[in-house]
């Protein structure tokens, strides 16, 4: 299948919007959290890994070659993926935190990892 320039440009733009939206949400859900020995480290991991997140998709975007676009995509992909990972581990620990909202950023972040791994995956090929 297909995509017009407009409808690949439309796309771009909503995935720079939902990462940015991703990494402000951890930002506030962060600043909700207990401040714990334990906690502090994870949350300084998990803001650190969400907001990277946004910032190589977007220089990603911005690729000046598919050689450059591939490895700017490739620590998108690793970013998410740790994003993913202290998420995980919030959920699973002691630290007190809103298991709703913990269970929606994973949700997002889920997503967000298909749609930059396909990318990745597609650009090599």
């Amino acid at each position: 299948m297909s995509y017009s320039s407009e409808e690949k440009f439309a796309f771009i733009e909503m995935m720079k919007a939902k990462t940015k939206k991703f990494a402000v949400d951890v930002v506030d859900y962060c600043d909700e959290l207990p401040l714990t020995p334990g906690s502090r480290n994870i949350i300084f991991q998990l803001i650190k890994s969400a907001t990277s997140t946004g910032a190589n998709y977007r220089a990603a975007c911005r690729g000046r070659s598919k050689k450059e676009f591939h490895a700017k995509m490739s620590i998108t992909v690793e970013e998410a993926d740790e994003s993913e990972y202290w998420l995980e581990v919030l959920q699973e620990s002691k630290i007190k935190d809103n298991a709703v909202e913990t269970s929606r950023l994973l949700n997002e972040i889920s997503e967000i990892l298909k749609v930059v791994s396909k990318a990745r995956k597609s650009n090599s090929e």
